[in-house]
């Protein structure tokens, strides 16, 4: 049986050094991190600034005005003073989800400690331009306005709950579904494998699973974009917070 769990494990390329006796190793998952800069590096110094723009400098202008038009659209235009980190966001997860999908590729957002980290930069910047910017005022986020009195201090203490969540529903959102996806894939492709070597009986019924594959795999292309489209929007909800705190 072929294990479609085994496509997330971490293997060691080298160690860079330690730390006490901790080492600290170059794995699949920094290589392709590595991979995906490396891609998008490419993507926009080939662009050029042409009057006709090309095929990699139409793909980057749709890129930046598609982020840009969501940052304005969910944190205003005092938002796209944020827009560096929120396009470096979508296009990390964007390309490398896109790379994950070939075969015997790795995906990196189906770590949760990779989407964690993520997470957190959003949560820790939106707390520290908060304070930056409105000082104390930015308490008010969790005072929302027009709430009667006597429930205030339930709606207080649930609007902090839901703050501090923030970086887990963040992260798991991006994390288990593009795990439950691939694992799927992997089941779906393995069962192809298995019936084709059955003879030609075997290799007729592998056509079920082989086409239920393809659709998957353009599935998961959609689900590739989806994703980091959702986690690129709720972080520019999470900036208009630090931006517009009790709005």
């Amino acid at each position: 049986m072929i294990d479609p769990i085994e496509q997330f494990h971490l293997n060691k390329i080298f160690t860079i050094g330690h730390i006490g006796n901790q080492e600290i190793a170059f794995t699949t998952s920094s290589a392709y991190m590595l991979l995906a800069v490396v891609i998008i590096s490419v993507m926009m110094l080939a662009a050029g600034r042409q009057l006709v723009p090309g095929r990699f400098q139409s793909v980057v202008e749709l890129s930046y005005e598609f982020v840009a038009n969501t940052i304005r659209t969910s944190a205003g235009s005092h938002g796209m003073t944020f827009f560096p980190l929120v396009f470096s966001l979508f296009m990390f997860i964007f390309v490398s989800n896109i790379v994950g999908i070939i075969p015997y590729t790795f995906t990196i957002s189906s770590h949760i400690i990779v989407t964690f980290a993520l997470a957190l930069l959003v949560f820790l910047t939106v707390i520290i331009y908060g304070f930056y910017k409105n000082g104390l005022k930015f308490f008010k986020l969790f005072v929302p306005s027009g709430i009667p009195v006597v429930i205030m201090p339930l709606v207080v203490v649930i609007e902090i709950i839901s703050f501090f969540s923030r970086p887990i529903s963040h992260s798991v959102r991006l994390f288990a579904n593009m795990l439950a996806g691939h694992v799927t894939l992997k089941v779906f492709a393995s069962f192809v494998t298995m019936l084709g070597a059955l003879g030609f009986v075997g290799k007729v019924g592998a056509l079920l699973p082989l086409g239920l594959t393809v659709a998957l795999t353009g599935l998961e292309l959609m689900v590739a974009f989806l994703q980091a489209y959702v986690f690129t929007i709720l972080t520019c909800i999470y900036l208009n917070d630090a931006i517009h705190p009790g709005h």
